[in-house]
């Protein structure tokens, strides 16, 4: 398939810039990929189809405030740093984007408040830099600072500024594991009330980690998808959760449902020769578009995605690329939310 396949020609997207409340009151699309049929429900109505012995695989990774502004050393211009990656957390190195990037050189050192500089060490790519965090104190106070004055990395098509309740609403209530820059937003969907249900019906949750980088929002810019390269994000999935991944599969009658694309990547990746999960961790570049086979994947969730986007190219994967065209036509005629803090959809 090509890049123009997704490009979808739609007048208006409803993209929200804060989540529903409560969560679970968002609008369901639930898609039947056997007899091609579309129902409407609300998310809190999941449990009509998860059923005993389903496993619910979740991303527990947790959004951190990784957009700093500061000051330039001598000049006091202002800056902005985006934290990227921590490349060694010994000598809190750390992979940036920065801005304006044009004046920030190697060398300079870089202010952010009375407790915190950082010293720029290499040049990465136009916008990108190498910085080493310099402050009094152990190298774990880094994130308690990053919380008190970083702001959270709303996605690029919400225009507002970052406020302080984000740190909150731009997670899941699963986030335990801080890494990434961007939110597994499938799982935004789901409260704790919903979870106790589901797991009073039978219904697994299992974690998987992948910290999701900035680069779930780079544009695919070749027309040849065979061409694109994803970038690395690291990931880890337990022995725990391959097991019990393992035993559905088996079982031929539980299904293995992935909450978010992010957790589709992870699992897609742990695939033995065998068909089975196995337990790792390590980096993912993995790009699923059509027609790729799936080998563990039996359902997901998920919301719905920006045209020529990765994500929606990995759902029209899964679900059928005519089958999601359809999918998308009818959300924006019933009036669905797009992207991170929208509706969502289920593909069984």
């Amino acid at each position: 398939m090509k890049l123009t396949d997704f490009k979808f020609e739609i007048d208006h997207f409803n993209v929200p810039d804060e989540p529903v409340e409560p969560r679970d009151a968002a609008k369901l699309m639930v898609l039947n990929r056997e007899e091609k049929t579309i129902a409407h429900e609300t998310f809190a109505d999941v449990h009509k189809y998860l059923n005993e012995g389903d496993v619910v695989v979740y991303n527990n990774t947790k959004v951190f405030p990784a957009k700093l502004k500061g000051k330039k050393e001598k000049t006091e211009a202002d800056i902005e740093v985006f934290l990227l990656r921590e490349l060694q957390p010994e000598n809190m190195l750390w992979d940036v984007l920065v801005e304006p990037a044009r004046k920030i050189r190697i060398g300079n050192k870089l202010y952010f408040g009375e407790d915190l500089m950082a010293e720029v060490v290499d040049n990465t790519t136009s916008r990108g830099r190498t910085i080493r965090f310099l402050f009094d104190g152990p190298n774990e106070d880094l994130y308690s600072r990053l919380d008190k004055i970083g702001d959270m990395p709303l996605p690029p098509y919400i225009e507002r500024e970052p406020k302080e309740s984000d740190k909150e609403r731009y997670q899941t209530i699963f986030a335990k594991e801080r890494g990434a820059v961007a939110a597994p937003t499938a799982g935004m969907h789901f409260t704790p009330e919903l979870v106790e249900k589901l797991k009073k019906k039978g219904v697994d949750f299992v974690p998987v980690t992948l910290h999701i980088g900035w680069g779930t929002f780079r544009p695919v810019e070749v027309e040849d998808l065979t061409k694109h390269r994803m970038d690395s994000e690291n990931y880890y999935i337990s022995k725990e959760t391959s097991d019990r991944i393992n035993i559905a599969l088996k079982s031929k009658k539980n299904k293995v449902i992935a909450c978010g694309t992010s957790a589709v990547r992870v699992i897609e990746t742990s695939v033995m020769a065998s068909g089975m999960s196995k337990a790792g961790t390590g980096w993912t570049d993995k790009f699923i578009y059509p027609d790729y086979p799936f080998k563990i994947t039996e359902g997901i969730i998920t919301n719905f995605h920006r045209p020529e986007s990765t994500l929606l190219m990995l759902a029209a994967a899964f679900g059928g690329f005519e089958f999601i065209k359809e999918a998308y036509k009818e959300a924006v005629e019933k009036d669905y939310r797009f992207f991170s803090f929208g509706d969502a959809m289920i593909i069984i």
